[in-house]
């Protein structure tokens, strides 16, 4: 088979693809009227206690927007951990890698009933060499980019389940 040939059932297999999906009942979950509608500015997240609390809800609103009249509040508790990963030969740490594990529950308003939850986990590094200033700095945006990801990893989960929820 030439090269144009391969190029052609290619080209035509991207063309019936939509219909495929359309077919089997896809939908994109950010269409109007699709799963994501009954998320968006409908969750209230718990007010943040610490700098990680605070980076996880900006996301979480960054990406669901901000509740005007919300049906489901998100606590949630984060827990981060930092394990030295990268050594010098006289046993210095020269790198770290940021764990985090998140535990979230997703409550009706109305009723008080759990309708999702579950727990995501992550890590991003950061390097430990440097001065003082510049150590302090890579940790801070470690664990801002570690609670993005969280934050992510909570809104994937939410979109998979919202056609469930009430």
């Amino acid at each position: 088979m030439s090269s144009s040939e391969k190029h052609r059932l290619g080209r035509r297999a991207f063309l019936i693809l939509p219909l495929a999906l359309a077919a089997c009942g896809f939908t994109p979950a950010n269409a109007p009227g699709g799963p994501v509608a009954k998320l968006h500015e409908r969750i209230r997240v718990d007010d943040p206690s610490d700098k990680n609390g605070f980076d996880f809800v900006e996301r979480m609103e960054e990406r669901l927007g901000r509740p005007e009249a919300p049906a489901y509040d998100l606590a949630y508790t984060i827990t981060t951990k930092a394990i030295g990963v990268g050594y010098t030969i006289d046993s210095e740490i020269t790198r770290y890698n940021l764990e985090g594990v998140l535990d979230y529950s997703l409550t009706e308003r109305a009723t008080g009933t759990r309708v999702a939850g579950g727990q995501v986990h992550s890590f991003t590094s950061y390097s430990a060499t440097g001065s003082t200033v510049a150590g302090l700095a890579a940790e801070e945006d470690a664990a801002y980019r570690l609670m993005r990801i969280l934050a992510d990893q909570v809104v994937a989960r939410l979109i998979a389940t919202a056609e469930t929820l009430p």
